[in-house]
């Protein structure tokens, strides 16, 4: 029997194979992993489905696979329960996205007439109407089978062409939808570089084919806006250190990221709409009443965004072991697609690289995003002295559709206050 590649999830058709952990001739147990895949940010180990031995490999290294394609073959191998279904099972329910697009309809334009209410072709083949119907229809180029009456039988009458104009008009300067992902796209001109000397090649990882096609997408659907600012963290930086050593003993690692996701979180309670998405589709803002707040890790495969759930309700110790935790399965693959879904609002430090004031790109269907630099020992006008302090900067990017810049400006002075007066009682275990 042949073992095929299962259904992964909500949006996991497709992936890379990444490494195989059987050969030909292996005795394989049933739910023992056979391959590992690479989708979207994730790497998922697929189990075998049935126990027996392996009599041909189907798959290698670096192919790109999708649901029900074949992986291995067994002999005496038995059939998987999972494959029948039971006789009366109940009907399964379909979960809905965690990150739903904004625009996930495209329409093409005749696709579009059609379902415009007076538009839709009639069920017969001559439609009826008058002769002179008829000659306007023919002058004007217009196909009256996609006309519908509003007569008797439905005739068409000289009313029922009008509004049909008048539709084709309106349909004519609406804006156009955003194209479908499976689209086909304008053609990329190949330039040969090897023309002007030696070069290497190596194929883009189906991360970074995703990273790149998300980072388009939002930095074509979102008209960008970054508000800086600077935050003197030097009390902070006392705080972090007085502590760091008490969390260490248990566990976990007190960071300035962690002190970050605090203060956002306490910041979005005060200003909701940077919490919040646009739902293009309806033309409604979406406020959400949960705080999920999404850290962007740097790993060696590319940039992994997994989610810190309810922030707003953990305290600086839970945050800093569910930080570390992340951030290390980040980088070893080893997070479930669900932990890199929900967002609401997204935290980019580059303290630890190094680095000023950047310019993030907003995570789409977010509004808005948090960019930290490295903070900087500078000297500081305090009162009537000049005092050595431990500047950080600030960047935050958000989406002008949904953000004026006086509402930015307000939020960056809040998250800036959060920073610098950050309670003893909030670090304290």
């Amino acid at each position: 029997m042949d073992v095929k590649l299962p259904h992964l999830g909500e949006g996991a058709d497709s992936g890379t194979v990444v490494n195989i952990f059987v050969k030909e001739g292996d005795q394989i147990a049933k739910d023992q992993p056979i391959l590992e895949l690479e989708n979207e940010k994730a790497v998922a180990t697929i189990p075998s489905t049935a126990a027996g031995t392996v009599s041909k490999v189907y798959v290698k290294p670096g192919d790109k696979i999708s649901v029900g394609h074949r992986l291995v073959a067994l002999a005496d191998g038995a059939t998987p329960t999972a494959s029948a279904a039971p006789a009366k099972s109940a009907p399964a329910k379909v979960a809905p996205a965690a990150e739903p697009e904004p625009i996930q309809t495209p329409h093409t334009e005749a696709a579009s007439v059609t379902t415009e209410p007076g538009l839709e072709p009639t069920t017969e083949t001559v439609p009826a109407a008058a002769p002179s119907i008829r000659k306007m229809a023919r002058e004007l180029g217009i196909d009256l089978t996609k006309v519908r009456g509003s007569q008797r039988g439905g005739r068409i009458v000289l009313e029922d062409l009008r509004n049909y104009i008048q539709r084709l008009q309106r349909l004519a300067t609406q804006p156009k939808p955003a194209a479908s992902p499976g689209a086909p796209k304008p053609p990329v001109e190949s330039i040969d570089f090897s023309k002007w000397g030696p070069v290497a090649r190596k194929p883009l990882t189906s991360l970074r084919q995703v990273i790149a096609r998300r980072m388009a997408e939002s930095w074509n659907a979102i008209p960008h806006v970054t508000q800086f600012d600077d935050a003197d963290i030097t009390a902070l930086n006392e705080l972090r250190k007085k502590y760091a050593k008490d969390y260490e003993a248990k566990g976990a690692r007190l960071t300035l990221t962690s002190f970050a996701v605090k203060a956002v979180a306490d910041t979005l309670k005060q200003h909701a709409i940077f919490n919040s998405s646009l739902d293009e589709a309806a033309q409604e803002i979406v406020l959400k009443e949960y705080f999920h707040i999404g850290i962007a890790v740097d790993t060696d495969a590319g940039l992994i965004v997994p989610v810190i759930r309810d922030a707003d309700r953990k305290s600086l110790f839970e945050i800093s072991r569910e930080l570390e935790d992340l951030a290390r399965r980040a980088r070893e693959r080893k997070l479930t697609g669900e932990e890199l879904k929900g967002g609401s609002f997204t935290i980019s430090n580059q303290g630890g690289i190094g680095g000023a004031h950047f310019t993030p790109i907003v995570n789409r269907p977010e509004v808005a995003i948090l960019g930290l630099g490295r903070g900087a020992v500078k000297p500081t006008v305090r009162g009537d002295k000049i005092e050595p302090r431990l500047i950080m900067p600030v960047a935050l990017s958000y989406d002008h559709r949904v953000i004026d810049g006086g509402t930015a400006a307000r939020f960056t002075v809040d998250l800036v206050k959060a920073f610098e007066q950050f309670q003893e009682t909030g670090v304290k275990l």
